[in-house]
């Protein structure tokens, strides 16, 4: 008898297992996930009633039913709703506006997203999940008023440009070129209004640039600056390199330069010298020089440039220098300052104030001070011997800064001169001529300071 007991009690015993063993393994089977399917919308807010919304939808056991609705303080409605024959592990949904949406001016509206999955939990009802995201509608374009601007620009050279841009929901505005330079503007003078400098690079054959302003809902206004293009040509040199040049200066560089360590062939070096090195040293001053305050000024006053006393020009800012050996092109550059020459180890002594923003060696470019002036514009100082100032000094306008040398890739004493304007190397002539600053800079800020006090 006590043997028949302990055979039912092993009996009763594995019975439990099995059906322990079966809920354990229900409850952990695919078919029973329990994760409600997972809503996303993509927006910021704001939804301009043009790009349909984007939701998409995510479950382990595939959704198998969707709905997406509207609500307004006065109505209600459905915009998409679907029960899928197959369910899918990934559900995206284009949300495109009802007709009727688009009578909302500036409304708050709510998107409802909710969804089931495939699972066979909660009583093989599934998981169910719901979402809603508070959106504004905006259909309104940001607006673009260009107050005053610089008649015309030439060719490498500078153009001044006063706008006003406003939308409740700004999110953006920039000034865009026809060769993919965006200009940032500074506000000035009262809100809603800005002021940028911006420049036609010598290497562009053409020249466009218009003012654009983007708002939270994606909605875009542009308007083009109405300047009148001045072409101008530059001088190519055609040079023959010498080889005491290659074995001189050229080798002399090649030893100080990380990139010309294992190279023997003097061309091969000067090509890296020439371009390679040449273009890391200008990607350093382009990114020091590219930078705008986003504080407000009320003014921009700037004096005529010509930092060195008694100083020569003997070499043009874009002058096109092709090199050539044994009648061959091996490499060509662009000359982008001025070359100014005096006395060895001549003061140089800016006649515009400004902030040290760079105070070292440069590569090519040797001991090399850079200002900024505001507004970004930028002056540049190469081949120092020395320099009497520290990166992050506020100097005063003819302030004895460094001394000419020929520090760099420089063949004798000189100063090297370059103006830039956000990053874009620019003619100095223009900013060393006081008629012309007074024309497009000067009287362009206080034509359109009468016009903004006007309004």
């Amino acid at each position: 008898m006590k043997n028949s007991n302990n055979g039912l009690y092993v009996k009763i015993f594995l019975v439990l297992g099995v059906i322990i063993g079966g809920v354990i393994y229900l409850f952990n089977a695919s078919i029973f996930e329990r994760n409600a399917p997972i809503i996303k919308l993509e927006h910021n807010g704001f939804w301009n009633l043009k790009e349909p919304l984007k939701v998409t939808i995510e479950d382990q056991s595939g959704v198998k039913f969707y709905k997406v609705s509207l609500k307004t303080a006065k109505e209600e409605k459905i915009l998409n709703h679907e029960q899928l024959m197959e369910p899918s592990g990934v559900v995206n949904i284009n949300i495109e506006p009802i007709k009727s949406a688009h009578s909302l001016k500036n409304t708050n509206i709510e998107i409802t997203v909710e969804a089931t999955d495939a699972s066979k939990w909660h009583f093989f009802s599934g998981n169910s999940a719901v979402k809603t995201f508070a959106l504004t509608i905006d259909k309104t374009k940001p607006l673009i008023n260009i107050i005053g601007n610089s008649y015309k620009i030439t060719k490498g050279g500078s153009a001044l440009v006063v706008f006003k841009a406003t939308d409740e929901n700004m999110k953006d505005f920039y000034i865009e070129t026809s060769f993919n330079k965006i200009f940032k503007a500074q506000p000035f003078y009262k809100e809603g209004f800005y002021i940028a400098l911006i420049a036609w690079p010598i290497t562009q054959q053409d020249f466009k640039a218009t003012v654009v302003a983007t708002d939270m809902a994606g909605n875009v206004f542009k308007s083009y600056i109405p300047l009148y293009l001045q072409d101008k040509t530059y001088k190519i040199s055609n040079i023959t390199l010498e080889d005491k040049f290659l074995k001189g200066k050229i080798a002399e560089l090649a030893d100080e330069f990380d990139e010309t360590q294992s190279v023997e062939n003097s061309i091969e070096q000067f090509k890296i010298i020439n371009e390679t090195i040449r273009a890391k040293n200008e990607d350093l001053i382009h990114e020091i020089t590219s930078k705008i305050s986003t504080q407000m000024i009320s003014d921009f006053k700037i004096e005529k440039m010509y930092p060195l006393v008694n100083g020569q020009v003997v070499a043009n800012f874009g002058d096109h220098r092709k090199y050539f050996y044994e009648e061959n092109l091996v490499s060509e550059a662009y000359h982008v300052g001025l070359d100014l020459a005096s006395n060895a180890m001549s003061q140089i002594k800016p006649q515009n104030g400004g902030n040290v923003v760079y105070s070292d060696f440069n590569g090519l470019y040797g001991n090399m001070p850079i200002l900024h002036h505001g507004l970004g514009l930028y002056t540049l100082y190469g081949h120092c011997s020395s320099i009497n100032v520290n990166r992050g000094d506020a100097v005063a306008k003819n302030t004895h800064i460094a001394s000419t040398g020929k520090s760099g890739y420089a063949m004798g004493d000189h100063l090297h001169f370059g103006v830039l304007v956000q990053g874009v190397e620019v003619r100095p002539e223009e900013w060393m001529d006081e008629q012309w600053i007074q024309l497009n800079v000067t009287d362009v800020i206080k034509s359109s300071k009468e016009v903004i006090d006007r309004n």
